[in-house]
């Protein structure tokens, strides 16, 4: 038999130090397809709807928003496992939110060009060095034909 979970009954009047938590998660998605710079794309619970996901914004991270879209993305049923069965992902919904007029959106660069050449001295410069010097004692003998060193001949 199940155990019933009983929550402290809500009451008009003193102060009630509660914190009311969604249900749902929302997790912001890099796009695969180039969108409009006032475009988000987010990974829902299938239970959001539309009007939700606008409140879940608006109201605690403040984000003004003009549209949302939404769709089913169905989890693929191809995979096997070791016993032959076949293997469901879940399915998930996409949202694709319209920011409000003016406001644009990008993702930070994250790993920005690392092609410039750091002036001799710097720490970049010394870090560079130290790197390339570790490479190179990882590398193994070319000699032994790509046998490990501790297997010895």
């Amino acid at each position: 038999m199940a155990r019933r979970v009983l929550y402290p009954i809500y009451q008009l009047g003193n102060p009630q130090l509660r914190i009311f938590r969604t249900n749902f998660f929302m997790t912001l998605v890099r796009p695969g397809r180039a969108q409009p710079e006032d475009t988000v794309q987010f990974r829902t619970a299938l239970e959001m709807t539309k009007f939700d996901i606008q409140n879940y914004l608006q109201e605690i991270y403040k984000v003004p928003v003009a549209a949302v879209r939404t769709r089913i993305q169905y989890g693929s049923n191809r995979k096997k496992n070791h016993k032959n069965q076949r293997v469901k992902r879940p399915d998930f919904k996409v949202a694709y939110v319209q920011l409000a007029q003016g406001q644009t959106f990008s993702f930070p660069d994250l790993f920005p060009d690392m092609t410039k050449v750091p002036e001799p001295g710097s720490f970049d410069d010394v870090q560079q060095k130290f790197m390339e010097d570790e490479k190179q004692k990882q590398k193994g003998d070319l000699r032994r034909g790509g046998v490990p060193d501790w297997f010895g001949l």
